[in-house]
């Protein structure tokens, strides 16, 4: 048995999922070192491939009204991928993408991301191909609502705490976690991303995004340098890229792009932070980055914001918006490449960067921020006692700065720190020994 066999049956059977097929390759790629030098067995190997196979996978019927009174329908998901450290925890995503394939994907990176904080987590994904974009808010709450009418039977404190993503903030978190309380007649905190108001953390919003440049900090010191007085291209200009905007901004980076999917924002002094305020006003009113006005700033319609010069690059839309030819470009210049989105460089691209020998932060590391938060939300919610900001903010610190060690002690090689390598390996490591541990 080794680690090319596994994948050249994993291909065989889920041909069809190329995205959850690139996040194995590379897990497979990491850890392969590793078992040889344990001299892994047959049984070894076996629970290798029980690793990347989902625990269970949940697929459901979602039937909502829309404001004409007219049925529609969408489909819902729940892959519960890995419970041997704790509840399946993992955000829900509604956008048209969504499909087996991706959320299998998500939830497979999850379950290191989430090993990688030290917190008793499992991991899973969730959603639906439901796209908010253009619904009015009381047909997404109608949506949410009929969602959790199914997702209910299968979550719970101590079974699986979802949290959000792409189209699921606080106000769609606020609307699955009503009517779950109202299905179950109880105030578990069974979903994270919650108002503070009914239980959930001051810093929770901002956590990804935030822990997303103290990793990159880490990084960088680790390298000899700072983020001050760098300039930063950020892709994205949904919750993630606006925190990890706003924090580099107050830690005196030049950040020069935000994106969409219809081309890219650029100012070349840098925006500041009540530019980005208006930036997420207009967003948030359901309008294109097209619709922005503000002076000395430009719009792209139609262009890759990776071929902006810059000496940072934080790509945190979505997977796979990095090619191989975008990382060629990003590497004239790039002095540090963050993943901000789960995936966001492809395979090719991933292997240009880590070639050129730049600190490349992969997004199972640098985004564990949110997950992070969303643990430390569940111990808030349990002790009936909420934290500071402060206080958050510092423990989200500290487990980032912790899981870059984590990354340089598994990832160092003679020349450099691969954390890709470090990453995978020590979350890798975690479930691999709970599981063992567990007898499974």
């Amino acid at each position: 048995m080794s680690t090319t066999k596994i994948f050249e049956r994993l291909s065989s059977t889920y041909q069809y999922e190329p995205t959850f097929l690139q996040a194995a390759k590379e897990l497979l790629a990491s850890v392969d070192t590793y078992l040889q030098s344990i001299s892994a067995g047959d049984f070894e190997y076996r629970l290798l491939e029980r690793l990347l196979v989902p625990e269970r996978i949940i697929t459901f019927r979602v039937d909502w009204v829309d404001d004409a009174g007219v049925m529609q329908t969408n489909v819902g998901y729940r892959v519960q991928f890995n419970s041997a450290l704790g509840p399946y925890k993992g955000g829900l995503r509604f956008d048209p993408s969504v499909n087996l394939d991706v959320l299998k994907f998500l939830g497979f990176e999850q379950m290191f991301k989430n090993a990688l904080t030290g917190l008793p987590l499992g991991a899973g994904k969730g959603g639906s191909d439901f796209n908010p974009k253009g619904k009015s808010d009381n047909e997404i709450r109608s949506f949410c609502r009929a969602f959790m009418l199914e997702l209910y039977r299968h979550i719970g404190i101590d079974r699986d705490v979802p949290a959000g993503d792409i189209g699921v903030g606080g106000r769609e978190i606020g609307y699955l976690y009503g009517m779950y309380k109202q299905i179950t007649n109880s105030n578990e905190g069974t979903l994270t991303g919650k108002d503070p108001l009914f239980g959930g953390s001051l810093g929770r919003t901002e956590a990804t995004g935030h822990g997303i440049v103290y990793f990159a900090e880490a990084v960088a010191a680790h390298h000899g340098f700072t983020l001050a007085g760098m300039t930063a291209a950020v892709s994205g200009s949904g919750n993630v890229a606006e925190f990890t905007a706003r924090k580099l901004i107050e830690l005196g980076a030049i950040v020069v792009t935000l994106s969409d999917r219809g081309g890219y924002m650029y100012k070349e002094t840098g925006f500041s932070e009540d530019e980005i305020s208006e930036i997420m006003n207009v967003k948030k009113s359901g309008q294109n980055l097209d619709a922005v006005t503000l002076p000395h700033v430009t719009y792209k319609a139609g262009s890759l914001w990776q071929v902006v010069t810059a000496d940072m690059y934080f790509p945190c839309a979505t997977q796979n918006e990095v090619s191989g030819d975008d990382a060629r470009a990003m590497v004239k210049s790039a002095k540090l490449i963050v993943e901000g989105a789960n995936m966001p460089l492809t395979l090719e691209a991933a292997l240009v960067v880590r070639e050129a020998g730049i600190p490349f932060a992969p997004g199972k590391a640098a985004n564990a921020g949110g997950v992070a938060v969303s643990g430390l939300e569940m111990t808030q919610h349990a002790s009936h006692y909420p934290w500071s900001r402060e206080r958050v903010d510092s423990e989200l610190r500290d487990i980032m700065k912790n899981i870059h060690q984590l990354c340089v002690e598994n990832g160092q090689t003679n020349k450099e720190i691969d954390y890709v390598k470090g990453a995978n390996l020590a979350g890798f490591k975690r479930v691999f020994e709970a599981m063992k541990k567990l007898g499974w």
